[in-house]
């Protein structure tokens, strides 16, 4: 089996670009922080903040989450419920970035993650793919872009899904969780040492798809 991990900052594109490449490929697209994000939606829904004051392990003890494919499409369920669309607010990427800094979280989602590259040729992408979930990965690349072009991006994203934000507020989310994210104790965000650095500052989706695809062609030939 062949397995691609792409780590990046948040709004790096990785989500969209991967899911364009796997398609390309007919690999199993695996978004990672779907899952953190579905954990951090059952925190919210008992009441946790970001500073996760609470019996972490019990909650993790009511929680189930599951991923399942319709078409090329992944979709996440926390506890039966498909929640694919109400974890892709500000709030669900606050709370994402809040529950993966916690080891018991992240070991909570390790078996899940693996089995999937075991049994499957994939596309993976979160934020230590190929540093920690799969350190074994036969392409690693770290995908980022400026902070405004991703705010921009994400500012659009939220924009089209009705959400009222601001760029200036969405940039500045931005800028704390990446402060966050690669601050953190527990597996930091960092390119892994193999890995290739792509930045798709000014790229359209289809250059973005394309440079990845030259990276993968170039590791194993795909």
């Amino acid at each position: 089996m062949i397995a691609i991990a792409i780590d990046g900052p948040a709004g790096a594109g990785k989500s969209t670009i991967a899911r364009a490449v796997a398609k390309e490929l007919g690999y199993i697209y695996v978004d990672t922080g779907a899952l953190y994000r579905t954990v951090g939606l059952k925190f919210s829904r008992e009441g946790v903040d970001t500073s996760l004051k609470c019996d972490i392990e019990k909650i993790l003890k009511e929680t189930n989450v599951d991923i399942a494919f319709v078409g090329d499409e992944q979709h996440v369920f926390l506890n039966g419920e498909d929640v694919s669309d109400k974890i892709r607010t500000p709030e669900a990427s606050m709370m994402a970035s809040a529950v993966s800094a916690v080891p018991v979280v992240r070991a909570f989602l390790l078996d899940l993650q693996r089995k999937m590259a075991r049994e499957n040729n994939v596309i993976m992408d979160g934020r230590d793919i190929g540093t920690v979930i799969l350190p074994n990965a036969q392409v690693k690349i770290f995908l980022t872009a400026s902070p405004e072009e991703r705010a921009r991006r994400r500012f659009v994203e939220l924009t089209e899904k009705g959400t009222v934000t601001t760029f200036e507020e969405v940039l500045s989310d931005m800028k704390v969780r990446d402060y966050n994210d690669s601050h953190r104790e527990i597996a930091p965000l960092k390119p892994a040492e193999d890995s290739k650095v792509v930045d798709t500052t000014g790229l359209t989706l289809e250059e973005s798809k394309a440079a990845i695809l030259d990276v993968v062609k170039n590791k194993v030939g795909a």
